[in-house]
C-alpha cells in the first residue's frame, strides 16, 4: 500500500521547535516563524546543545542580522506561496511592508546573501508548489495557474519548463506513468502470492 502525504514545513518545524526547547527546559516563547523570544539568557553550553539538537532536523540557527533579515524573506516567500489564499497584492509590496524596509533595499540583500534574485527564489517556490498540485492530481492547470498567480497557464508552463526542463503536462504524465507501474507492480505481486 502507498500513501501520499503533503507537508506543512511551517507547522512542522514550528512543531520540532516547541518541543526541542521545552525539551532543554528553556522558558520561551514563539513570536513569528522562525523567531524565538528567551526569558533568560542561554549559557554558551546550553545554546552549543540546543543548536546541535536543532541540526538533527535540518534546522539552522542564524547568528547574524543580514542573514536573518534573508530567511525571513524567504519565509515570507514560501507562506506567500504555499498559501491557502491568493494574496491581492504584488510580491514586492508585500514583502516590503511585511519588513518595514524598501524592496530595493530587501532586494539588494538577498541578492548580496544568496546570489540570486528575490524574483527567481519565487518562482522556484511557485514551480516546486505547483508540482506538489500536480502530483496531488486534483486540479488542472489553469486552476493551478490561478492558485499561484500566474497570468495565464502558458506563463506557468514556460516558467516550469525553464526551471525543470519539462512542461508541466510532461511532469504529469511522468507521474501518472510512475503511479500505474507501482499499482501494476503491487498488484502483480499480490497475484504472485
Amino acid at each position: 500500500m502507498k500513501m501520499y502525504v503533503k507537508f506543512d514545513f511551517n507547522a512542522l518545524c514550528k512543531k520540532i521547535l516547541d518541543e526541542k526547547l521545552k525539551e532543554h527546559g528553556l522558558k520561551y516563547r514563539l513570536l513569528n516563524f522562525g523567531e524565538v523570544e528567551f526569558y533568560e539568557t542561554l549559557t554558551q553550553e546550553q545554546h552549543k546543545t540546543f543548536k546541535k539538537n536543532l541540526e538533527d532536523y535540518g534546522i539552522e540557527i542564524i547568528e547574524n542580522q543580514r542573514s536573518t533579515l534573508v530567511q525571513k524573506i524567504k519565509d515570507i516567500i514560501v507562506k506567500l506561496v504555499f498559501s491557502e489564499e491568493v494574496i491581492p497584492v504584488k510580491a514586492s509590496i508585500y514583502i516590503a511592508e511585511k519588513l518595514n524596509h524598501s524592496y530595493g533595499y530587501l532586494s539588494n540583500l538577498f541578492s548580496e546573501v544568496t546570489h540570486t534574485s528575490i524574483e527567481n527564489f519565487i518562482i522556484l517556490q511557485k514551480i516546486e508548489h505547483a508540482k506538489e498540485l500536480i502530483i496531488g492530481n486534483k486540479q488542472s492547470l489553469t486552476e493551478i495557474a490561478h492558485k499561484l498567480n500566474y497570468s495565464s497557464v502558458a506563463h506557468l508552463s514556460t516558467q516550469f519548463k525553464n526551471t525543470t526542463g519539462i512542461t508541466p503536462s510532461q511532469f504529469h504524465r511522468i507521474v501518472m506513468k510512475k503511479r500505474k507501474a507501482k499499482s501494476l507492480m503491487i498488484t502483480s505481486q499480490m497475484n504472485y502470492e
